[in-house]
């Protein structure tokens, strides 16, 4: 009788079909990516939610997204009131995957009432995506990343 060998991937099976869905529903609830802000921004609509940035005075001078709103994570709670409508949702970032700033400061906003979401990969995957950004100098791009963008493509096809 041959031994059947149950690979890392398979030790704990994956959740029935009904359950998967309503996790990804709720993750997608959460979290929102660089590319569909990107979009959001670039339509020249309202995009309808205002986009938090959520990193030190020192991160935002060295780079930022046209357009976002400077709130350092530990001022939340005493000034999103002077800067943000509670009707609108909010997006925050922070600097990329390995920083939580973003979390956490999407945290005392919904403490405080706001309707938020994080953008997973922060302001590191936005210009590593080849998005524009801006400094006191002026705006930037950088060519895209191959490991975190097409380079030859407007997005990844998501």
């Amino acid at each position: 009788m041959t031994a059947i060998t149950v690979h890392p991937v398979l030790r704990v099976a994956p959740a029935a079909p009904p359950e998967a869905a309503a996790h990804f529903r709720a993750a997608l609830a959460f979290h929102t990516d660089v590319s569909d802000v990107a979009a959001a921004l670039a339509s020249g609509d309202d995009p309808g939610f205002v986009l938090v940035d959520s990193r030190s005075t020192e991160a935002w001078e060295q780079g930022r997204i046209p357009g976002a709103v400077h709130l350092p994570t530990a001022l939340v709670r005493e000034q999103a009131a002077h800067l943000l409508d509670r009707s609108v949702p909010v997006v925050t970032y922070c600097w990329g995957p390995g920083c939580n700033g973003a979390a956490r400061a999407a945290l005392a906003l919904a403490e405080l009432g706001y309707p938020v979401k994080e953008m997973l990969g922060g302001f590191e995957y936005w210009v590593r995506e080849g998005l524009e950004f801006e400094t006191w100098q002026g705006r930037e791009r950088r060519a895209p990343d191959p490991l975190t963008a097409p380079a030859e493509a407007g997005d990844c096809g998501c």
